[in-house]
């Protein structure tokens, strides 16, 4: 799969083992590009995909980057975060990723490992990463507000 390809869905434990087998050493030292589909069912991607491309074009319930590592029970999230530029996921949009690591029977930790906080200025219009609980743009300087406001191309739905 090339960086530029819709992303592969993964249903199930074979398909994971299909599609990581398939990775190279240097790719698996790495997170991959994830999206949970409007369907429910997580994409994955080589890291330097777009996340919108992942998707297909289409809506989304989270999004970001995800790492893996063989366990005795199987592949098993080690890393994840909702780092994605093209959704921009707010931080409550894990319960998806997890339901759709359940179904697919990977394992996971609790929560994402890294979250990032994302929201769209009201004055320059601009998105922003919130950095230590500072809601300020990083453009003009302006208030951010507290809830997520970042709707963009395709939906983020918690």
């Amino acid at each position: 799969m090339t960086p530029d390809a819709e992303g592969a869905r993964i249903r199930s434990a074979a398909d994971i083992d299909e599609w990581l087998e398939d990775r190279s050493a240097a790719e698996l030292a790495e997170p991959f590009t994830f999206v949970v589909d409007a369907d429910g069912v997580l994409r994955l991607a080589p890291r330097r995909s777009e996340h919108v491309v992942c998707a297909g074009g289409g809506r989304v319930y989270s999004a970001g980057e995800m790492a893996f590592e063989r366990t005795a029970a199987g592949w098993a999230v080690t890393e994840s975060s909702n780092q994605s530029a093209g959704y921009c996921p707010d931080t409550d949009t894990w319960p998806a990723v997890a339901a759709s690591l359940d179904r697919a029977g990977i394992g996971h930790p609790d929560a994402f490992s890294h979250e990032v906080v994302f929201r769209r200025c009201p004055s320059c219009h601009e998105r922003s990463i919130v950095h230590e609980s500072a809601f300020v743009c990083a453009f003009c300087s302006g208030e951010l507000p507290e809830q997520w406001n970042v709707d963009i191309t395709g939906w983020v739905e918690s």
